[in-house]
């Protein structure tokens, strides 16, 4: 039992990504209200890739909604395509690499408190440069760049990797190569 129930449901807002709705709703105290939802319209796929030398694959990309830089892991949305050819498409697309090894890590969900906005983790090995990365000037990718796990932390704990989804992308990964200890 939530203690949330929903009485009626409209779409205020929707493109090809995102749709929002509004929700007439009684909360868990009994009174009523409004609970905006921001819903992907398909789940994201984000990549962390390893190199043969055990260093992490990111990308620095300007983020129109911080007005700024971001250092993240490679991701996006899966466009309603199989969730690996997506992490697959997306890690090639944003740093020109193709991996021989893929593992699912896990199904995150980010700020689930407003969006319902699933996000499956792969981690990719046995790295390749497979090609340019041809979507970096669309994206606002400025740099690619292999980073050793200790400088990782590093950029976590000085708050120079901000994004919360690579923060938890990068620990699915860490667990899985028992990196964690």
């Amino acid at each position: 039992m939530t203690g949330w129930q929903t009485h009626a449901s409209r779409t205020v807002y929707e493109n090809p990504w995102i749709r929002v709705r509004e929700d007439e709703v009684t909360r868990p105290d009994g009174s009523d209200g409004i609970y905006g939802v921001v819903e992907l319209q398909h789940p994201a796929a984000f990549v962390v890739p390893v190199t043969h030398a055990g260093e992490v694959v990111l990308i620095r990309m300007y983020r129109y909604t911080l007005g700024r830089e971001s250092l993240e892991v490679p991701a996006g949305g899966t466009d309603g395509e199989d969730l690996l050819t997506a992490a697959m498409r997306e890690l090639r697309e944003e740093t020109g690499y193709a991996a021989a090894d893929w593992e699912q890590l896990g199904l995150m969900h980010a700020n689930d408190g407003v969006a319902h906005a699933p996000a499956y983790v792969f981690l990719a090995r046995g790295l390749s440069l497979a090609d340019e990365a041809h979507e970096m000037a669309e994206e606002g990718i400025s740099e690619v760049l292999t980073v050793p796990w200790p400088r990782v932390l590093e950029l976590i704990t000085s708050g120079e990797l901000h994004d919360s989804e690579s923060i938890a992308a990068l620990a699915y990964a860490a667990i899985a190569l028992g990196r964690m200890t």
